[in-house]
């Protein structure tokens, strides 16, 4: 065994903790299969860092963060922090920390698996065979953006985009579109706001790079309809950080259960694993939380960070794996389960269909 990685892990709050450690079992089971060892580095993040220190984000956090090869995160926030000032808020501690570790670039997954088809709002003919990505620009845009403040009698945020920021984002845009249909739609809304025109300039000039790439554009009022009405007409959506923000989360309801999707924050040096969804407060420590987005995440992890496609292939089968064989959490319940699962035996059998794995 000479490969040996080492991961900061951060649990955070509410079922953060739960879902981490399926997807840690997960890992053990593909690392062990694979023959590669994970090196487990815990930190703190979110409400649960603001009470241990003071703060939402350590600085020992970044330190670890900085100095491992990925991050595995879980999920922050809960009803007991809502009061707190927005700096010591737990969102803020991961605002903080994509911009500490520098990565851009949001991917998010969406694929709707056969077996839960009709877990969608959505008509069967619709969603089935959905399978796209959303790209989304992280750390730049209107969240980020200066001047922004608050008065007597007004609030105000400021959306800004440079052209590097622009330019990296649409690189990774292509990048990911290289490797599945070779289509990219840029959503901005160019028809009335400066910097989606710029926005729009800078990703025609990157796809002059990309000459196999189908580029096309949308703006985003439009790209949250088509979403709904047609979303197999996607297949990478690139856009900023508010609009990526927005659609993403739509895009999740396609396939049924937000707890079902992954994604990954990745920058020059860095990548931050983690499930779309929020720490869900109101079902912790009950034992039904869908750890499925985590151990996804988790894959994503191997193979975008660790390089390690074979065991992220593997992780991926046994999802599909498990899921076609009827297992399901309570979220999933209703769709054709065979056995309803807490979120401790979902994850021990994901891990033993690893340890089935042929590829």
């Amino acid at each position: 065994m000479n490969r040996s990685y080492k991961v900061t892990v951060i649990r955070g709050d509410g079922i953060g903790p739960e879902i981490v450690d399926e997807a840690i079992k997960v890992l053990d089971a593909v690392s062990h299969l694979k023959g590669f060892e994970l090196k487990y580095d815990d930190a703190l993040m979110g409400g649960i860092a603001y009470d241990v220190t003071g703060e939402p984000l350590p600085k020992e956090t970044i330190e670890k963060a900085q100095s491992s090869d990925a991050i595995l995160f879980g999920a922050i926030g809960g009803t007991q922090w809502d009061n707190l000032p927005r700096e010591l808020r737990p969102e803020t501690g991961l605002l903080s920390l994509r911009k500490a570790l520098g990565v851009y670039a949001n991917l998010r997954p969406v694929k709707v698996y056969d077996e839960l088809v009709k877990a969608s709002t959505l008509k069967e003919e619709v969603v089935k065979g959905v399978d796209l990505v959303v790209v989304r620009e992280l750390i730049g845009g209107i969240y980020f953006g200066e001047p922004k403040g608050r008065e007597e009698d007004r609030a105000y945020n400021t959306m800004v985009y440079s052209v590097p920021e622009i330019r990296r984002i649409a690189h990774v845009a292509f990048q990911t579109a290289m490797k599945r249909t070779k289509k990219v739609c840029s959503v901005d809304k160019a028809n009335v706001l400066d910097v989606s025109q710029l926005w729009r300039d800078i990703v025609e000039e990157v796809a002059k790079e990309y000459p196999e790439v189908s580029l096309s554009h949308m703006y985003v009022d439009n790209a949250a309809m088509q979403l709904i009405r047609d979303p197999k007409q996607f297949d990478v959506i690139l856009t900023g950080n508010i609009f990526g923000d927005i659609l993403s989360d739509e895009a999740s309801m396609l396939s049924g259960s937000i707890g079902l999707l992954p994604s990954a924050s990745i920058g020059d040096k860095f990548g931050l694993y983690e499930p779309i969804h929020g720490s869900a407060p109101d079902i912790s420590g009950m034992g039904i939380a869908n750890p499925i987005a985590t151990i996804s995440s988790a894959a994503m992890m191997l193979k975008y960070a660790l390089g390690e496609e074979e065991a992220a292939e593997c992780i991926e089968w046994a999802i599909a794996q498990a899921l076609k064989d009827g297992y399901r959490t309570k979220d999933m319940s209703q769709y054709d389960a065979k056995e309803v699962c807490s979120t401790s035996e979902i994850g021990s059998i994901i891990a033993n269909y690893v340890g089935k794995c042929k590829k």
